[in-house]
């Protein structure tokens, strides 16, 4: 099995800074491991060094695509008669949260999806939630006056938000309903072949529960503690694109090890 990483724009013969320890440590593990330039590839020019041998299999581990580039990124692998382990199919599964919300509905806040222009006053009146965290298909809005509004009225303004600071709202638009969170309390967990792994202690019940639904061979599943002790999944994602938030570098290329 091959890894993937993007290397470092002011030095492409190494990865990039933020990927280096866990790119030396994978390779010190017996990983092969190539990399790209990033800024190439969203270009439409694809070298990766080394190239990836025929028949190998890779997991990559860099910058968050969207669906149609990780499906480019599939393609341009394709070329090399390589595959990656996470389809593209496979890729929405855990990216894209209405893909994965219906199967961990019963451990994370209620959410409706709208098309990124919907009349979101008219459509959410009578729900009168404590609040409304709007996010699109993928990402929450971390630059502004953030996610979190109080109202329907406000949530138009932050669709724009969105559209102005990333450039697109991937996939159509999220509302969900407020649930207040224990400060500090966030956890992320990777699920490799319906196996969770945490990064020092033991894995949720929760999280143990929904590691088998989510179709992807390598997934994060990100958890808090509500305010009145229950514990919530906030996030699913794609491990491949997951950064590594409290883990150590060589607990996260254990878990590499059982995905392939």
């Amino acid at each position: 099995m091959r890894l993937l990483y993007p290397d470092d724009p002011l030095n492409q013969r190494k990865p990039d800074d933020l990927f280096a320890e866990e790119f030396d440590l994978a390779r010190a593990r017996g990983f092969e491991a190539s990399i790209f330039s990033f800024e190439d590839f969203e270009r439409g020019r694809f070298q990766p060094r080394p190239r990836p041998v025929p028949g190998e299999i890779l997991i990559y581990r860099g910058w968050m695509l969207n669906l149609e580039g990780y499906t480019r990124l599939t393609q341009a692998i394709a070329e090399h008669a390589a595959k990656m382990v996470v389809s593209p199919d496979s890729y929405r599964a855990a990216h894209h949260l209405p893909s994965w919300y219906p199967l961990v509905k019963g451990y994370t806040a209620e959410t409706l999806v709208f098309d990124e222009d919907a009349d979101f006053v008219t459509a959410l009146q009578g729900m009168n939630w404590p609040g409304y965290f709007v996010k699109d298909y993928v990402k929450s809005l971390s630059t502004g006056a953030g996610s979190l509004v109080r109202t329907p009225q406000e949530i138009s303004r932050v669709v724009s938000q969105i559209r102005k600071y990333r450039g697109e709202v991937e996939g159509g638009v999220c509302v969900r309903r407020r649930e207040d969170y224990v400060p500090g309390s966030e956890r992320r967990y990777f699920v490799a072949r319906v196996r969770a792994f945490s990064s020092k202690d033991d894995v949720p019940a929760a999280v143990v529960a929904c590691a088998p639904l989510v179709s992807s061979p390598f997934f994060s599943i990100d958890t808090a503690l509500r305010t009145d002790g229950v514990l919530r999944i906030v996030e699913v994602g794609d491990g491949q694109v997951s950064d590594r938030k409290e883990w150590p570098a060589h607990k996260l290329v254990e878990v590499l090890q059982h995905v392939g």
